[in-house]
């Protein structure tokens, strides 16, 4: 695959919410796909878990799934109202973010990295990707 993007999700779960890969599956799974539809998925205690390979396109973003690499943050709405975002990430998150993306640059040299809501109708992954990756370099 000629990966060309790696889009930031996140999750649309409340920060109380410690879900994984495995629930993210299950979920998708609900919804008829195949399997998770993300790449990697970040959990609140910065642990990254794998979800589909690298070498098959994702589930993550109509239109970019067959150049792309799908990243969810677990978080990203309010523990209030599941339907208003907030950029609730961990700090153990945010440093586990920046290390994957590091490695996913290094190994997919040129990809863009974008938010979801770059290319959707939606306010996931909940902050301004492209200030937060302008301001790690």
């Amino acid at each position: 695959m000629n990966i060309k993007y790696i889009v930031l999700h996140c999750a649309a779960t409340r920060p109380s919410m410690d879900i994984d890969a495995a629930t993210i599956n299950k979920w998708h799974k609900e919804r008829g796909f195949d399997k998770i539809g993300y790449h990697y998925v970040i959990k609140r205690n910065g642990n990254i878990e794998e979800g589909r390979k690298e070498t098959e396109s994702g589930a993550h973003a109509r239109g970019y799934n067959s150049n792309s690499l799908g990243v969810c943050l677990i978080g990203g709405v309010t523990e209030e109202d599941h339907t208003v975002s907030e950029n609730n990430f961990t700090q153990d998150q945010w440093q586990s973010l920046e290390h994957l993306i590091d490695q996913l640059e290094e190994r997919h040299l040129g990809a863009k990295i974008i938010g979801h809501n770059e290319i959707s109708e939606k306010d996931c992954p909940a902050f301004d990707v492209q200030k937060w990756n302008n301001e790690r370099h």
